[in-house]
């Protein structure tokens, strides 16, 4: 059975799990979030699946979607 998202509130303070995005991000940014993982969530992003992703914005001020399983509490 499928476990249901948990949806951060927008301005939320959040830390992306480096574990769940390691294979499927590109390297400069993985290697951001090896230094800094948390984020402020901006925004929601529809997936393809129907499920719910969020739009940070990173320490850095760049902005990264990820799917919302994939982050947790900051």
């Amino acid at each position: 059975m499928a476990q249901a998202a948990t949806i951060n509130r927008i301005g939320s303070k959040v830390k992306v799990d480096l574990d769940l995005v390691r294979d499927r991000i590109p390297t400069p940014l993985f290697r951001q979030l090896s230094n800094d993982p948390r984020g402020t969530v901006l925004s929601y992003k529809m997936t393809d699946g129907g499920g719910i992703g969020v739009v940070l914005e990173l320490s850095d001020g760049t902005t990264s979607w990820f799917f919302d399983t994939e982050i947790g509490r900051g």
